[in-house]
């Protein structure tokens, strides 16, 4: 999909993505086409966001989030100083309700940009994450430029990245900062902001003082 230089907004001097209410996708796939990246409002709920941090909170403490990984199958390995975040997928039967709930909002939002942007996404993947103090993950892309159909990581399409971090201030860092053909543009991690991006577009999550939670998603081609 062929993206057009943004027309930046505006906010406090800073430039802004664009916004799309998750409700209204023919605006989300519109922003998309002409941006590439938007901020999609009303995604997750209050409420879910809720369920979804309790839930991430929970699997945490109980020891169920696992370092992450960069590369892929046959080389894959552990780099703190790069990614240095933890995880979980959510359609592990150790998570709760939320989290297949969750997917399933996914998969329908998914439906609804394919109707609209022909981008051939079949597939959704999605796991919480949660960086310590101090964690970052180094620019990168989601997207492989040689990707293959293995389950994980490959044909991916459109990412989101929706924030579950409660009373969220500028000063304690943590912005996922995409790199845009027009310019680098910041996104802090506050409570009810969800990210929508091109997975080709590079991107990097900046070290925050404090923990910082969020969950990751994906919607992918098959490989077919």
């Amino acid at each position: 999909m062929r993206v057009r230089s943004m027309a930046w907004t505006y906010h406090n001097g800073m430039p802004e993505l664009p916004r799309a209410d998750c409700r209204d996708h023919q605006a989300l796939a519109f922003a998309l086409r002409e941006s590439g990246a938007c901020l999609l409002q009303g995604f997750p709920t209050p409420s879910a966001s809720a369920a979804l941090r309790a839930d991430l909170l929970r699997l945490r403490d109980a020891g169920h989030l696992q370092p992450a990984a960069i590369g892929r199958a046959g080389d894959r390995r552990m780099r703190e100083e790069i990614r240095g975040d933890r995880t979980l997928w959510l359609d592990d039967p150790r998570c709760s309700a939320a989290a297949i709930s969750h997917l399933k909002h996914l998969d329908a939002l998914r439906t609804e940009l394919n109707r609209r942007l022909f981008l051939g996404m079949r597939l959704v993947e999605a796991h919480y994450a949660a960086y310590p103090a101090g964690a970052q993950y180094a620019r990168h892309r989601d997207r492989f430029r040689d990707d293959a159909s293995s389950m994980r990581g490959a044909a991916r399409v459109l990412s989101l990245v929706s924030y579950l971090n409660t009373d969220w201030m500028p000063a304690e860092g943590g912005a996922l900062r995409l790199h845009m053909t027009d310019g680098a543009i910041d996104v802090l991690p506050q409570e009810h902001t969800t990210v929508c991006f091109l997975s080709e577009i590079e991107h990097e999550v900046l070290p925050a003082v404090r923990e910082r939670l969020s969950i990751a998603a994906w919607f992918r081609r098959d490989g077919n």
